[in-house]
């Protein structure tokens, strides 16, 4: 199936209460980045929280390689700063601090497999059981970027170890991917009605400054969120697809 087609599809999945997608459990999101849990999942944390459900945030990376050419931001001081922001940012969702690990694994370089890969999926799966979650979200793994695959690839393994754990793929990058992309077979999943949390979920994103202002404004080649890009994740509808475990994927 098409991109285009399976992203329309997509769009036209059944609504349904949080307790479809997790029960009566708690949740654990997995952000490639700083950013990509609000972007995908803020609604869905702001809807969990409403209904007083406990929430872990799992950043799978340290965010540096958004702006690798800035003197004012070398990557300690970024990476502080993207970790303040995201922290920022979910408060506008009802987390708290210590509801959010940093795996800080090297932006772009993320591992899909071997030791480190197989540490972040226990530290995944270590948060799980700390909210007693009801299942675990992670960027759709044809999203076009290292990292994203990657996380999706984590969560795999984590599924290997705890098969009874749901997964669901939310869509980040996946919006750009060039029409006429082969993405597989029609999604199977949800939508999450996230009406109620636009403004919480607005003010999280703008929480992530660096990302979508010119914060850091002494590199010409930094990241910047564009507004259309934006735009995919401003609507009432959050789309969280199915995932199956991987046949055959190792066991850390």
């Amino acid at each position: 199936m098409n991109v285009e087609a399976f992203l329309a599809a997509a769009g036209r999945l059944p609504v349904a209460p949080l307790d479809t997608l997790v029960g009566t459990k708690g949740l654990v999101v997995v952000a490639p980045h700083p950013d990509d849990e609000s972007l995908g999942c803020g609604g869905l944390i702001a809807e969990a929280r409403r209904l007083g459900r406990a929430v872990r945030l799992v950043v799978v990376t340290d965010g540096c390689g958004s702006h690798t050419h800035s003197a004012l931001y070398p990557p300690e001081r970024l990476r502080a700063l993207r970790e303040d922001e995201t922290r920022a940012a979910v408060a506008e969702l009802g987390l708290a601090p210590e509801d959010v690990r940093f795996l800080r694994l090297p932006d772009a370089h993320a591992p899909s497999a071997g030791p480190q890969a197989e540490a972040a999926a226990g530290a995944i799966l270590d948060e799980a059981e700390a909210c007693d979650a009801g299942a675990v979200f992670v960027t759709w793994g044809h999203d076009p970027h290292c990292d994203h695959k990657a996380s999706a690839a984590i969560v795999g393994l984590a599924q290997a170890l705890r098969p009874a754990l749901p997964a669901f793929a939310y869509p980040v990058w996946g919006w750009t991917l060039p029409p006429g992309t082969e993405v597989g077979d029609a999604p199977e999943g949800y939508r999450l009605d996230v009406s109620a949390h636009r403004p919480a979920k607005a003010k999280a994103v703008a929480a992530h400054r660096s990302q979508t202002t010119d914060l850091i404004h002494d590199d010409p080649t930094g990241f910047r969120l564009a507004p259309e890009m934006l735009a995919h994740f401003q609507g009432p509808h959050e789309i969280f697809l199915r995932m199956k475990p991987v046949p055959g994927a190792s066991r850390p």
